[in-house]
């Protein structure tokens, strides 16, 4: 069974932050990971059951009024993605969720 791919583009890093969590804690889906495209457009990728990642979805969407400048620019949904957008695209699923729980490395300061 293909899983669906639930997509939300906005502005900046604190915004995308602030949707996957909102995404992660709202449903049983997987966060994919995050796409920076060009001039601080940022978007937020999740896979799941169609049922939950709409749940997500709109859970993320909500998440956007809570960040001080938050903006949306898109959202989508792709019911049963074709199995050649999983090569395309960054968005299959792997078992190396575990290094999401690594530590964060920021710069150390000036």
């Amino acid at each position: 069974m293909t899983l669906a791919l639930g997509m939300i583009e906005v502005y900046g890093v604190p915004t995308a932050v602030e949707v996957g969590d909102a995404m992660c804690k709202a449903a049983r889906v997987t966060l994919v990971g995050y796409e920076n495209t060009d001039l601080g457009r940022i978007t937020v990728l999740i896979r799941g059951e169609v049922g939950e990642v709409n749940v997500a979805v709109k859970a993320g969407l909500d998440a956007i009024k809570r960040v001080n400048g938050g903006e949306w620019l898109a959202d989508h949904i792709i019911p049963r993605p074709h199995e050649n957008l999983e090569y395309v695209l960054p968005i299959h699923q792997s078992a190396n969720v575990e290094s999401f729980s690594a530590d964060i490395r920021f710069p150390p300061p000036l």
